[in-house]
């Protein structure tokens, strides 16, 4: 963060954020995202689209080299939409391009940022940092994968999780635990000669998202039926995230917006029915549970929506959060012009090829 002196200034911007769990599904032909990304009523300075499973979690998937080609897909899927044609957009008119400022893949788990293009002059020092805690309590089939930069002079991080599965009672403490490894081990590489944040809590705005996999404690039969009444504070008394952060065993200090939404899990895909609630079917039991969540910790953050989205590729419904964030800069004096769009570049350039980055088809892929 800049030092507290004089010609600063306080700057908001509005950054969209989701997560989604894709039930190792590929984008469909004419996926249309335009729900989740609001593309159709307005836009946004920066997206951070957090996705869990973007590949089967197979044991060729989870030790194998990467699918790269998966994560490729769905950055095409999601530049197609942001981007779409002027005649296409015509309520958002004032919107400029986005350009893809970076996206990193570890086995399912995926982040990709979005900004608009006219803004990437005033982001510096990207990096990431990837912790897999899945089998073994190494592999990447659970785990994270951070994304932190500068804008202007606040440094923002973003944290997309997935935590461990089951609906056993106890099972919450496998996702605790993954938690707590997540906050701990997250590191992002030292600079020599900076004082940059390294781990999550040094950074000024933290926003973590993820599958976190917290069920509803409650006996399936009990929770269908108040999910069908829609009984949602009763549910929320026994979601598991909630009780565990009132007990202070995990994400104690960090906030979240308030849930009015319908459980985003387990849905059959391509449906509205939930797992188990169809005539005729006979599968294990999955009862409904808010599994995917938006949580995030200290000043400078305002979310102004929280609510799920319809897209029904997968067992899962996405959840997106619409923040805006403050961020400190310094204040233009005249006689100090700002740096041109060709030194930023240039710097760029320099910056990720030094740092193990790799520039793929106009965006920075990790």
């Amino acid at each position: 963060m800049l030092p507290e002196k004089s010609f600063q200034c306080k700057m908001d911007y509005k950054v969209l954020v989701s997560t989604w769990n894709v039930g190792g599904l590929q984008p469909s032909d004419g996926l249309n995202l335009e729900d989740l990304l609001k593309t159709k009523e307005t836009c946004y300075d920066i997206y951070v689209l957090g996705f869990q499973e973007i590949v089967p979690l197979s044991a060729k998937n989870i030790i194998g080299p990467e699918r790269r080609s998966i994560s490729l897909r769905w950055n095409t899927v999601i530049s197609e939409e942001l981007n779409k044609k002027s005649g296409e957009k015509k309520k958002r008119s004032s919107c400029k391009e986005y350009e893809c400022l970076i996206s990193k893949q570890m086995v399912g788990i995926m982040v990709s940022v979005w900004v608009r293009r006219e803004l990437q002059k005033h982001l510096h020092h990207l990096s990431v940092s990837c912790v897999a805690c899945g089998f073994l309590g190494f592999l990447g089939n659970k785990g994270s994968v951070s994304v932190r930069f500068f804008l202007h002079g606040t440094s923002i991080c973003f944290v997309c999780c997935h935590l461990a599965s089951g609906g056993k009672e106890g099972d919450e403490i496998y996702r605790n635990s993954d938690a707590v490894d997540i906050i701990s081990r997250t590191n992002f590489p030292h600079i020599s000669s900076t004082n940059l944040p390294q781990k999550i809590f040094d950074h000024d705005r933290i926003i973590l998202l993820g599958d976190l996999n917290y069920r509803i404690s409650l006996p399936e039969a009990e929770t269908r039926s108040l999910v069908e009444r829609k009984q949602w504070n009763l549910l929320l008394e026994k979601d598991q995230l909630r009780y565990e952060r009132a007990e202070g065993r995990v994400f104690a200090d960090w906030e979240e917006g308030n849930i009015s939404f319908r459980p985003t899990y387990k849905y059959y895909p391509n449906t509205d029915k939930y797992y188990c609630c169809v005539q005729g079917k006979k599968e294990k039991a999955r009862a409904p549970a808010w599994c995917d969540r938006i949580l995030w910790y200290g000043k400078g953050l305002k979310q102004s929506e929280y609510n799920r989205c319809e897209l029904k590729l997968s067992d899962h419904r996405p959840v997106r959060g619409i923040f805006n964030v403050e961020v400190v800069a310094p204040s233009q004096s005249p006689s100090s012009p700002a740096p041109s769009t060709a030194n930023f570049s240039s710097l760029m350039r320099s910056f990720f090829l030094s740092d193990g980055f790799e520039r793929l088809d106009g965006h920075f892929e990790a």
